[in-house]
């Protein structure tokens, strides 16, 4: 054997060899890489987006709580107003119910009072009747010591 045809044919079998892998392997694995590198480039702009997408959601979340304490608050305040004028027309209803059954209690004391002062007019003349009839039992003339008596009771 010759070692000049030995390199010869080694050297053949060698450029065949990066023949074969310029021609057929390298071009699926530049594609490969290619595609890899694509869908990296791909993958870190959708997070750059997403990253922008969450700090704009976290910016409006944070308004949109801010918006609803401010209304919590609005509706906090109306309704403890609400509330404070509840309980004024409460008061102001009770006041007049008080001043009315107030009012309604003098009437019928008053109205008892002039019963009671009735009832006690007509025991006096009748004590003052009966009292007269003893004093005056000698007297003959009763009808004129009546109308006496009367007027004295009208009088009382």
């Amino acid at each position: 054997m010759n070692i000049n045809a030995t390199l010869f044919v080694q050297a053949l079998s060698f450029a065949f060899l990066i023949w074969f892998a310029v021609k057929f392997i390298w071009p699926p694995l530049n594609r490969a890489i290619d595609e890899r590198n694509k869908r990296i480039a791909d993958g870190l702009a959708a997070a750059e987006k997403g990253k922008a997408a969450l700090v704009e959601a976290e910016r409006k979340g944070d308004a949109a709580v801010k918006e609803a304490r401010e209304r919590a608050s609005g509706v906090l305040g109306e309704s403890e107003k609400r509330a404070a004028q509840i309980v004024e027309e409460a008061k102001a209803a009770a006041k007049v119910e008080a001043d009315r059954m107030i009012a309604g209690a003098r009437e019928q004391i008053a109205a008892e009072l002039a019963k009671a002062k009735t009832e006690l007019r007509e025991q006096v003349a009748a004590l003052a009747v009966a009292g007269a009839e003893k004093i005056l039992q000698r007297e003959v003339d009763a009808k004129a010591h009546g109308e006496m008596l009367s007027k004295l009771k009208a009088q009382l």
